[in-house]
């Protein structure tokens, strides 16, 4: 990995923090308080040839991060981290025919629409699980919550892919 590619990772890291931070803790959808957890796109978008430690502490720290702000002691960094462990698990089960070029990020102007909306899906679907889970602290109470966890990871994952179009153009 190269300096470049590293400053890259950081400016998007930034980014990604201070949108969740500042604009999107601040939406509240209903009464339900559906709140979108946008901060995930950024282990979404990491690079495929990205070493497998430096993947769970890019994890952990942007969780940790997110914790500090919205006041959920370790439940983002737990959510997170693994989100960060599935991610290459789930990259060699939904990987495309010719395989991923190490140079490329999963974004959907790389390897389409269809493959970056499965891609999403899971690793949002995944990552709202565990987070709801850890917020409820167990499963009984998860069942209590469940239409939050649903609307959440739908509505984190339209912006997502609303993210795609705005900001990677061919």
């Amino acid at each position: 990995m190269t300096v470049n590619v590293l400053a890259k990772i950081f400016v998007r890291f930034l980014i990604l923090i201070l949108l969740q931070i500042f604009l999107f803790n601040n939406i509240k959808v209903t009464e339900l308080g559906i709140t979108p957890y946008f901060y995930i796109l950024f282990i979404l978008l990491l690079p495929f040839d990205i070493p497998g430690w430096l993947l769970l502490i890019f994890g952990f720290v942007t969780g940790i991060v997110v914790d500090m702000f919205m006041d959920t002691p370790g439940i983002h960094a737990g959510a997170t981290v693994f989100a960060a462990f599935i991610r290459p698990s789930l990259l060699k089960i939904i990987s495309v025919r010719e395989g991923y070029s190490p140079e490329t990020s999963p974004v959907v102007i790389h390897y389409g629409f269809t493959w970056f909306l499965k891609y999403a899906s899971i690793m949002i679907a995944v990552h709202h699980f565990i987070f709801f889970l850890l917020l409820q602290f167990s499963i009984k109470g998860f069942f209590h919550i469940f239409p939050q966890y649903l609307f959440t990871t739908v509505f984190t994952l339209i912006l997502i892919i609303i993210s795609q179009f705005l900001i990677f153009r061919k």
